[in-house]
């Protein structure tokens, strides 16, 4: 029964681990007419914004191919340096680099800033990889002004997502802040309520505010697959959300609305039961795990990146998440 057990929950688990979240491109935005104020100016041109993105992505390029680690901070901030981090380490240890870091190199879109203080944020729409994988919403952020842009989170788009409408780039877009008011609710509301749903479900009191969506969908798959191979040998499992303080960045819609970007971590631990071990159930985990001595109880905390729209309020609509990204950044067995 124990290598039965095994099998179905190592299958069950690899494939939860290596969730896509993304699928085929969505919707593009739209192009709408001017409602900036007439003093507003973009802080960076479009021109700008491609030099900065070609070289960081260039450098990450040589990076991902040398399997490099120790420089990744000088491109890369945010939750994407830990989440790359820890796809090249998985990369050494297993000698491939998972295709769901590919990044393209052109664009369909791009929202810049109008923001004169820092920091300043750019999102960037690009095109589908070569393979036809789904779109990616880049963040590229500015901390100061005697800093770089560095690349500070990538979400891959869900399929079919209708975007949110946004100031064409030599017009410029205004910035928002987690506490944005006008809204259904705040940003920073927005992300502690998505985690809340993250971890409970349709049992969440928030459920209601929130569209339903491809993360969501696929986590409440996983959990229940994994949830039947673990009853097998009286096993348990849990997972909890929790948003990062500070980790999120905003961008006003010309629609009346924010689109989000923010970082959600979160860590699911795993019990065989019956005195089992808990084995590392796919190569990520493998990888992140090393030559650790397995027990019963094995904890992986993973870092979520998660793009909501939230709707102007009195709209009518819900919250809706767009796109996400999600990767192991630490396996640990638990005594």
């Amino acid at each position: 029964m124990s290598r039965r057990f095994s099998k179905i929950a190592a299958a069950v688990l690899a494939v939860g681990l290596m969730i896509g979240m993304g699928g085929c491109e969505g919707q593009l935005p739209k192009v709408a007419s001017s409602t900036a104020s007439p003093s507003a100016t973009p802080n960076l041109t479009a021109a700008q914004e491609k030099k900065i993105r070609t070289q960081i992505l260039k450098t990450l390029d040589q990076f991902n191919q040398d399997r490099n680690t120790d420089e990744l901070g000088s491109i890369l901030s945010g939750p994407e340096l830990a989440i790359r981090t820890s796809e090249l380490d998985v990369a050494r240890a297993t000698g491939n680099l998972d295709r769901k870091t590919t990044i393209p190199t052109d664009l369909a879109q791009t929202v810049i800033s109008t923001e004169s203080g820092w920091p300043r944020t750019v999102f960037s729409i690009t095109t589908t990889t070569e393979d036809q994988q789904s779109k990616r919403l880049l963040v590229l952020k500015q901390d100061s002004a005697h800093q770089n842009y560095k690349l500070w989170g990538v979400a891959r788009l869900f399929s079919g997502v209708k975007m949110p409408k946004f100031e064409i780039a030599s017009l410029g877009s205004q910035q928002g802040t987690d506490k944005d008011s006008g809204l259904l609710m705040t940003p920073k509301e927005a992300v502690a309520e998505y985690a809340d749903v993250l971890q409970y479900g349709a049992n969440s009191k928030y459920a209601s505010q929130f569209a339903d969506d491809d993360l969501r969908t696929k986590l409440s798959e996983l959990t229940d697959q994994v949830q039947k191979a673990m009853e097998l040998n009286k096993g348990t499992q849990e997972q909890t959300f929790t948003p990062v303080d500070d980790a999120i960045c905003v961008m006003r819609s010309s629609d009346g609305g924010d689109l989000v970007v923010a970082q959600i971590n979160s860590e699911w631990t795993r019990s065989a039961g019956e005195g089992r071990e808990s084995q590392p159930a796919s190569d990520a985990e493998k990888a992140l795990f090393g030559d650790g001595k397995a027990t019963s109880i094995m904890k992986t905390t993973y870092v979520n990146v998660v793009a909501l729209y939230i709707p102007k309020a009195n709209a009518g609509k819900q919250v809706t998440a767009v796109g996400s990204e999600r990767q192991p950044i630490k396996v640990e067995a638990m005594p």
